[in-house]
């Protein structure tokens, strides 16, 4: 049974969020310049889907990131952890991503409350 929305905001509170592991749960888009556009449906009923998403010019939303939350958004790879992802980017990017903890984790928990990730510890 899934967690509730309560039971998943204990478990976030009492872990370090560096130690979490990011999971994507929409569809992106890369382009020619590494840069990712995430996609995720206006409707998940389907009812809504075929005959309201039939009429409108794209039945998706498209998010386009910049060229820092495209590479932690390709970090995430289900397996790397918050911490390594904020290492990869900084080694990655240097001077011009700091403060990387502050910014990446926050950007991360960004997405997961937009519902564009979860995470494998809230999965289990």
């Amino acid at each position: 049974m899934p967690l509730s929305f309560k039971e998943r905001k204990k478990i976030l509170q009492n872990v370090n969020t560096l130690d979490l592991t990011p999971v994507k749960i929409q569809t992106d888009e890369v382009d020619n310049e590494n840069l990712v556009t995430i996609i995720y449906p206006k409707f998940k009923n389907e009812f809504a889907k075929k005959f309201i998403g039939a009429k409108l010019k794209s039945a998706d939303f498209k998010i386009q990131l910049e060229k820092f939350g495209s590479a932690v958004w390709m970090n995430m790879d289900g397996n790397k952890k918050v911490q390594e992802i904020i290492q990869t980017v900084s080694s990655e990017f240097g001077d011009e991503i700091q403060p990387a903890v502050e910014r990446v984790s926050k950007f991360i928990f960004q997405l997961y409350e937009q519902k564009l990730i979860s995470f494998k510890e809230l999965n289990r």
